[in-house]
């Protein structure tokens, strides 16, 4: 399970921020996550409380938002979802460029 070791980094880079930004509290993080990122949004909230764990984000709300993954196909140029649709665009052809899916962001750090 890496999304330990992403978690911890996540931390860290958030640590630092707030030392940056002379915050007392961080009080919430949001993450973006592509649908068909290598990170698993249930496995990041089951570890983030060992990340935080003796941090100065140890109360700090987790929030992790989904963004689709969406192609554009290579033969009419349409946008369609490639996990609702396996792939496949609605004309049939199953050539597409990937737009969005496979991020991983740190998107808000709000503090205090």
């Amino acid at each position: 399970m890496h999304e330990l070791g992403i978690m911890i980094e996540v931390v860290k880079q958030v640590e630092e921020a707030a030392r940056e930004n002379q915050a007392e509290k961080v009080e919430k993080i949001v993450l973006q996550i592509g649908e068909i990122a290598s990170v698993i949004p249930h496995y990041v909230e089951a570890v983030f409380p060992a990340a935080v764990y003796n941090t100065m984000l140890e109360d700090t709300i987790l929030e992790i938002e989904i963004i689709p993954a969406n192609g554009r196909c290579l033969k009419c140029g349409k946008v369609f979802s490639l996990v609702t649709q396996n792939g496949i665009c609605t004309c049939g052809s199953e050539d597409f460029e990937e737009l969005t899916g496979r991020e991983f962001i740190l998107k808000e750090i709000q503090i205090s």
